[in-house]
């Protein structure tokens, strides 16, 4: 590995380890085995080598979790065992991955100081969308954008919503049995759809 990698890496397990606004570039110099003016000289500045770092680490997670969800409960399945499969394997998940969520929580009070993040976790929030309307409801993207990126919007908001109480108390945090039970709760609330 070169220098640019090695800051990259060195900058991952700094994240990880001991956050976003904790990390010093002392702290990324000595993980990554080089020196502070290597930091200047391939990201110019401590946070714009952060940056790109949470972004590979955002990439890795998103790659680690199509994974996970790729097998799903078969074609035999019902949307109820999709929908609980799914969840079963992101809160295993958040256990994993436990420090890239904080840090992703951690950066959400900061974007207003980094546009180029802010487009970043833009860009991947649309990502995110498109894959969990395919994941949770069979749904090419291409062939209905809009209502994939409507649904993937609803996974993606309890995503966050189930991983900030997993973060504060993962003993507290709903199952994905209890998730699906409280879903059809709010489903049978709503009763059967307007006419369009």
């Amino acid at each position: 590995m070169g220098n640019r990698e090695d800051l990259l890496a060195g900058a991952k397990r700094c994240l990880i380890e001991k956050g976003y606004a904790d990390t010093t570039a002392r702290d990324v110099a000595a993980a990554a085995g080089t020196s502070l003016a290597a930091i200047g000289y391939h990201f110019r500045t401590t946070r714009a080598l952060l940056d790109e770092a949470l972004v590979g680490a955002m990439a890795e997670w998103g790659e680690e979790l199509d994974r996970a969800l790729a097998h799903d409960a078969g074609p035999a399945a019902d949307p109820e065992q999709r929908f609980e499969l799914a969840w079963t394997r992101i809160i295993e998940s958040f256990a994993r991955l436990r420090p890239l969520w904080a840090v992703q929580f951690e950066l959400i009070a900061r974007m207003d100081r980094s546009p180029e993040l802010r487009e970043a976790f833009a860009a991947a929030n649309r990502r995110a969308r498109l894959g969990l309307a395919e994941v949770f409801h069979r749904l090419d993207p291409g062939a209905d954008e809009a209502t994939a990126l409507t649904l993937g919007a609803f996974h993606q908001a309890l995503l966050g919503g189930v991983a900030a109480q997993w973060l504060v108390d993962p003993a507290a945090a709903p199952s994905a049995a209890e998730l699906a039970r409280a879903l059809r709760v709010v489903a049978s609330d709503l009763g059967p759809a307007r006419p369009a």
